[in-house]
């Protein structure tokens, strides 16, 4: 190369750069002190005045010498030399290095050179030597490599590039390294790089040489006639060949990617056997397994797994190494081994977990299933070779008594049914059956293992639903004997309003009797609500005057430990649900914020309205962007788990001890929400506490807007009259009314209320003396008020009788149960009117009056 490197020229054909030698010697100095000394002593011996002259020319000849030598040091001409520079030692090895080595100034020039670089670079001697930038000039193989290392040279770091430099035509390329670096770590010498060049085309050889061979040794495994895989500790695959990538039908890039795991390409639980070998610290274990591997499209081919796998000095286990074997061919051609196939796959896909165990409880095999759930029971390995480990230390001595049993040749085993090993609650149910009397050396017993847990977690549910439902329905008889009761209460009681006046010293008494008697009415209606006997009628409800009314109650509910604090938005829209639905939501949650505080804390109720516009940039989840009003409750208590926080809304979960909560509670929650149409959400974290937030939809009021009378032409138009005061409700009237009850005192108390509002009423026990009373007075009523559950006939039967004699007539049904559970018992498209019991006087006569209005 006429330019940058001369690849013929050898070390040898170069001549060593001459360095500069130092050399000293005391014999030397002696001499000149030892004249000077003579000099000054001839000259005092000649006498003062004659010496003088001489003495000014010695003196002048010793600063004319001194004042050249200074000038001489100043330009580098006379130097100090040091022991270390002329050390012959290290100028030896300097010179006489492998690599070319330069030593280059801060201006560039090369102040070294040693024989290697002036032969690497073409330099005919130490006058020639060329910066390496200068000798690799025009050269685009090498410039950006050479760039960047002169950068580092200014900025005093090391820096090291490999570079191929071409040959001319014909030639043999060449690989070089070089590299720079500052000269020292003083200020002076940082200044000074100093750049090494070394020739590694052999390595660069050699190195290809083995990539090559590496190559040739993939390609064979690639094409080998049976497949090969490794899969790290965490189950990826790390590689697998050409043959088994096509088996399965994947890409091999796609595998390369790290994307795929064991449990893709091995059908059912296969690759929990892989994971299941024990060995101790430093071994190699090969195991063998007959599993079906799973091709993408979701076919099986049998195969044959020789499974090897090291284990650390620590017990940990490596990547492993495992050749396939396909066995589709031997299930098409050989008869004995396509029944082999069948049974190994019989036995691994089977849904019950089987093995084979000796006197001690060790496995000594296993199918698929039951290494995986055994590694799921215990977590460990290790201890999945046990079967005694995957059994709870309190039912441990019932599968061992079983498997005593089996040893011994005891037949027909009666089952176990345990608890199993973990952190949940997992149960288990142990089939053991006995083996040949020749094999028991090796394996006592065969060993089924079916989980029982979510059989047992549905009949507690059902037992749990069996027993809530009873639970409802003596609910719901209760409610309906008290609401007869409440109903004669609260009417005695506004016949006593009636006649006292509230200046008389028994009106507070009697005040009182009226507000315990509405406290025992809402508590009926929580168990009708309860008992799902409750007649439930969405109405507009301002959501601020709805909780300041359940303020008392809920004070009640929640101790003293607890403060409860209410804070109510401006303005709330209004929202349209059923009042004692929303209640049963804030008590449900309530109840809920005080279990979690049992030291105390502080519940949290605030509204506010949630706009579109909010709403959207919130992005609930599963919420359409609307109006929405917000009721947020939320405590200080101990928090909600992540890992359950996704399970609090469904049925009969709960995170309390048994006895103290049914699981219903925040599922009922979800219910009445989702049944409104609204949405809620929950945030929570331990030891600061639970967050609910429940969205409501705005309900948009439908005002009808009436028609301007017109006015008559020329009339002046008279100014809208100022709206008078609502007047008082008129509840008297006139007509006759069939008055129909068992409860005798009931009944007596509601016909002489009906009675004192100018109505006149007939009295009838059960539904037969109502239809006599019927006849009697010829048909001529005006009004029925019936109850619905009565002796001989109730109330239903009753209103088919009448409205086959009279079509026209008007019924009042009152009733303790809901309206809806004797609804169905009707005829289709049957009028009648409700009154839930219990009522006061003034709910039962304006019942009456909006009845017999005409329509």
């Amino acid at each position: 190369m006429s330019a940058d490197i001369d690849n013929e020229a050898s070390p040898d054909q170069v001549s060593l750069p001459e360095r500069p030698r130092r050399s000293g010697s005391i014999l030397l100095i002696l001499l000149v002190a030892f004249g000077l000394v003579a000099v000054a002593i001839a000259l005092m011996t000649i006498g003062r005045n004659q010496a003088q002259p001489y003495i000014l020319g010695l003196l002048s000849l010793l600063a004319t010498v001194g004042l050249f030598n200074l000038f001489a040091f100043a330009a580098g001409i006379v130097r100090f030399a040091d022991k270390a520079t002329d050390d012959p030692v290290m100028g030896a090895i300097a010179d006489h290095a492998f690599d070319g080595l330069a030593v280059t100034d801060p201006r560039g020039h090369v102040v070294y050179a040693n024989a290697a670089y002036l032969s690497m670079t073409g330099a005919a001697g130490p006058q020639e030597a060329r910066p390496v930038e200068r000798v690799f000039i025009g050269n685009p193989d090498v410039s950006e490599a050479v760039f960047r290392l002169l950068k580092a040279a200014r900025e005093g770091k090391r820096q090291q590039e490999e570079v191929r430099i071409t040959a001319a035509e014909g030639g043999q390329g060449r690989w070089l390294r070089m590299r720079v670096r500052p000269l020292g770590q003083s200020k002076r010498h940082a200044r000074y790089a100093v750049w090494s060049i070394a020739d590694i085309t052999r390595d660069r050889e050699r190195q290809e040489d083995v990539f090559q061979e590496l190559q040739h040794a993939i390609e064979y495994l690639d094409h080998a006639p049976c497949g090969f895989f490794s899969v790290n500790p965490e189950g990826s695959l790390v590689y697998v060949n050409a043959t088994l990538a096509n088996w399965l039908d994947y890409d091999l890039a796609e595998i390369g990617s790290g994307g795929l795991k064991l449990a893709d390409v091995v059908s059912g639980d296969g690759a929990s056997l892989l994971t299941s070998i024990v060995a101790v610290p430093g071994e190699v274990r090969t195991e063998v397994f007959d599993i079906d591997l799973k091709m993408r499209g979701g076919k099986t081919m049998p195969a044959r797994l020789y499974h090897k796998l090291a284990f650390g000095a620590d017990g940990k286990p490596g990547s492993s190494r495992t050749l396939v074997i396909s066995r589709a061919r031997d299930e098409r051609s050989d008869p004995e081994r396509a029944a082999e196939v069948r049974f190994m796959r019989f036995f691994d896909h089977t849904p019950m977990a089987i093995a084979t165990v000796d006197r001690g409880g060790a496995v000594v095999r296993a199918n698929a299933r039951y290494a995986k759930l055994a590694q799921s029971v215990s977590g460990d390995v290790a201890a999945a070779k046990s079967i005694f480990r995957t059994v709870s230390q309190r039912d441990r001595h019932l599968l061992i008594a079983a498997i005593n049993q089996a040893s011994e040749g005891q037949a027909d085993i009666p089952p176990v049914e345990v608890m199993l090993e973990g952190a949940k609650e997992r149960f288990g149910q142990f089939f053991v059956t006995a083996v040949d009397e020749d094999e028991r050396e090796t394996e006592a017993a065969i060993v089924y293992l079916l989980e029982t847990t979510e059989r047992r977690a549905l009949e507690n549910q059902i037992n749990q639903s069996q027993k809530m439902e009873m639970v409802g329905q003596l609910a719901g008889g209760i409610a309906h004997d008290f609401n007869n009761v409440l109903s004669a209460i609260m009417m005695a009681n506004d016949f006593l309003l009636n006649a006292h006046k509230p200046t008389d010293p028994s009106f507070q008494d009697i005040m009182q009797i009226k507000q315990n008697a509405t406290r025992a009415a809402t508590l009926v209606r929580q168990l009708l609500a309860f008992s799902r006997r409750q007649t439930l009628r969405p109405q507009v409800l301002d959501l601020g005057d709805a909780l300041s009314d359940l303020t008392m109650l809920l004070r009640r509910l929640i101790g003293e430990k607890v403060k409860l604090d209410l804070a109510h938005g401006r303005d709330l829209w209004p929202v349209k649900v059923d009042v004692s639905q929303f209640e049963q939501v804030v008590v449900n949650l309530a109840v809920n914020a005080r279990d979690a505080m049992p030291e105390g804390g502080k519940l949290s109720v605030r509204t506010a309205n949630a706009p579109a516009e909010e709403v959207a940039q919130a992005a609930y989840k599963g919420m359409p962007v609307a109006d929405y009003v917000k009721i947020e409750i939320s405590d200080t208590g101990t928090g909600i788990p992540a890992e359950i926080r996704e399970k609090i809304f469904e049925p009969f979960f709960s995170t309390k001890e048994v006895g103290k909560g049914t699981g219903l509670g925040l599922s009922t929650v979800y219910g009445i929400i989702k049944q409104t149409g609204g949405f809620i959400y929950v945030d929570s974290e331990l030891g600061k506490g639970t967050s609910f937030q429940i969205f409501l939809p705005r309900h948009h009021v439908v005002v009808e807007v009436q028609p301007e009378p017109q006015a008559s032409h020329g009339a002046p138009k008279e100014a809208p009259a100022a709206e008078a005061p609502k007047p008082r409700a008129d509840l008297t009237g006139q007509g006759t009314i069939l008055l129909v009850e068992d409860e005798e005192g009931l009944r007596a108390l509601n016909a002489r209320g009906l009675r004192s509002r100018g109505y006149s009423v007939i009295e009838a026990s059960n539904g037969i003396e109502a239809l006599e009373a019927l006849e009697e007075c010829n048909g001529e009523l005006d009004l029925v008020v019936s109850d619905v559950v009565m002796p001989e006939m109730d109330g239903p039967t009753l209103l088919k009788v009448m409205r086959e004699k009279n079509p026209e007539i008007k019924i009042i049904f009152v009733s303790g149960y809901a309206e809806d559970a004797f609804e169905k018992s009707l005829p289709e498209n049957q009028q009648f009117a409700f009154l839930p019991k219990p009522f006061t006087l003034s709910q039962l006569v304006a019942a009456v009056k909006e009845t017999m209005a005409p329509q």
